[in-house]
């Protein structure tokens, strides 16, 4: 401790010192402004414009239904980081924003599929079930300032897990509605369009002239709501719309632009594709995209509008039921391409580790490489790959890998500087990669060590000895705690654990699948997070 103390006073007489009492930080000014200046350099989206006209396109839609609309939301409302990833200068909120503009003319229906509650199919960006997703999303909007009018648990067959569910909300004065499988869905039309079919559901009271309709994520019966409601509204005479609100595939984009073949990256456990809109060719001689389901589900779709409201077409297409005007934001098509290409890698080295795991099956990462082949893809494109897979090698030569087992990381930082990290006997290759990042940017010595050798020690003595684990070495999130217990007493520590923050949205390999600690320190960092489709070492269960 005295030499780490004494390398670190004399780092800080060669930078501009601090003192914001509580301790002293590093103010390294120049690297702040190299950030921004890099940051800047990669936008190629403008939120500004893009509200603006997606909020006119929202308004100009309800006008033309006798003020009531019924807007399906989909994709994800709250933190789209994939528009972030494709998007370069995408706030993941803007929708958000867009709803907090329209805030006194909406409504918002959360919809839920009971099955995805039986299940507890999980949410992988946070890690959390669809359920807890929903409870989540309902405290946001409130952070927004915007509250859910109701909550509608979807295909509800008397599901116990959906029953506790239901219970839970309504004890927290949440209004939930059930509504059923739908009768005839989807061959026949005169049953789905009757009083035992969308009539069978209870009708939602909405005030506002919008309603948003959205849910945690596919499949989770936002449609089926939206015209259960709209049934409804026709049946007391209330001549209300429907419309739909998804950001991808971008529907005046060619369909080769890699922003559109991102999508289905993203959507490969649903096969979708993205193909032209024939519909729309011939009623306005306009070549669009749309999605394979929307496409296929369409002309279904259109028969049931058109038994609703009594013979009226509302839409000749399906891209016509949309309202998205996300290619208004696009200022630089460059960067949205690349980002797009780097995307689809990120998407199949996650679906190659989804198969590693029995979480998807051979056909979905079959459908990954195919996406991959059309823009020429491969895992080496990405920046961080081989410098991650170089610093596992330099691991084995030097025998300092842990168990037998060889462990690299990588991450890029903002002004394109790439650091590596790789395992030890006392620490996992990502906390030893997030330790050198920290360092790098707080501007200190690579030997300089951040953590007391005694206080590794005592975690490791608490985890082999006292709680009878197999695993000794420090994960992200052990490192973390350790790193802010250390900033308590060591200047360096605290100057490293300030720039934490810099991290975030940096692009990270690593050459193994992550344990448990290691994706949740990395998920709280918010990096975007790859890794090789292999095991860190040979046991079936690590927890």
């Amino acid at each position: 401790m005295v030499t780490a103390d004494f390398l670190c006073l004399r780092k800080f007489h060669e930078l501009k010192i601090v003192n914001i009492g509580v301790g002293i930080i590093v103010s390294d000014n120049n690297l702040s402004d190299r950030v921004q200046m890099a940051n800047e350099n990669h936008i190629g989206f403008d939120n500004e414009k893009y509200l603006r006209e997606q909020t006119a396109a929202i308004l100009e839609r309800v006008n033309r239904f006798n003020n009531k609309l019924y807007l399906e939301f989909g994709g994800k409302l709250l933190f789209d980081f994939h528009a972030a990833r494709v998007l370069p200068g995408f706030d993941p909120n803007v929708k958000m924003r867009l709803l907090q503009i329209l805030k006194d003319k909406i409504d918002v229906i959360l919809c839920i599929h009971a099955g995805a509650i039986e299940r507890k199919k999980v949410r992988a960006d946070f890690g959390i079930t669809y359920d807890v997703d929903a409870m989540k999303t309902i405290d946001d909007f409130r952070d927004w300032g915007i509250d859910v009018t109701a909550v509608v648990i979807t295909r509800y067959e008397n599901q116990s897990p959906a029953k506790a569910f239901k219970n839970k909300l309504e004890h927290r004065g949440i209004k939930v509605y059930l509504h059923y499988p739908t009768k005839g869905y989807p061959t026949d039309v005169d049953l789905i369009v009757s009083d035992e079919g969308y009539g069978a559901n209870e009708y939602i009271r909405t005030t506002n002239p919008i309603v948003i309709v959205t849910g945690p994520g596919p499949g989770s019966g936002k449609l089926a709501t939206c015209l259960c409601n709209l049934y409804h509204e026709y049946r007391s005479g209330v001549k209300a719309g429907y419309a739909k609100f998804e950001t991808f595939p971008i529907w005046d984009l060619p369909i080769d632009h890699k922003v559109n073949i991102a999508y289905e990256a993203a959507t490969v456990d649903l096969k979708d594709e993205v193909l032209v809109d024939k519909d729309h060719l011939t009623a306005y001689n306009k070549m669009v995209v749309n999605y394979n389901r929307d496409i296929e589900a369409f002309h279904l779709l259109k028969r049931i509008l058109e038994k609703i409201t009594g013979g009226e077409s509302m839409y000749q297409s399906p891209t016509d039921m949309g309202v998205n005007r996300a290619s208004a934001g696009i200022v630089n098509d460059s960067i949205i391409t690349e980002a797009s290409h780097q995307e689809i890698i990120r998407r199949y080295l996650r679906c190659a580790v989804e198969y590693a795991l029995g979480l998807a099956d051979r056909e979905t990462l079959d459908q990954a490489v195919r996406v991959m082949d059309k823009v020429n893809g491969k895992a080496e494109d990405r920046k961080v790959v081989l410098p991650a897979r170089n610093a596992a090698e330099d691991a084995e030569k030097s025998g300092k890998g842990n168990a037998g087992f060889f462990c690299g990381a990588a991450i890029e930082l903002h002004d394109g500087t790439i650091i590596t990290g790789k395992n030890s006997a006392l620490m996992h290759a990502s906390s030893s990669l997030v330790l050198n990042a920290t360092k790098h940017l707080a501007g200190l010595p690579d030997n300089l060590l951040l953590l007391p050798k005694n206080l590794i020690d005592s975690v490791a003595h608490l985890k082999k000895d006292i709680l009878n684990g197999k695993m000794v070495s420090l994960d992200v999130e052990e490192t973390l705690i350790l790193l802010g217990i250390s900033a308590l007493s060591n200047p360096a520590a605290q100057a490293a654990m300030e720039k934490l923050t810099l991290l975030r949205d940096c692009e990270v390999h690593l050459t193994h699948i992550p344990t448990p600690g290691d994706e949740a320190g990395l998920r709280k960092l918010r990096v975007n997070l790859t890794c090789d489709p292999e095991y860190s070492s040979k046991s079936l269960f690590i927890s």
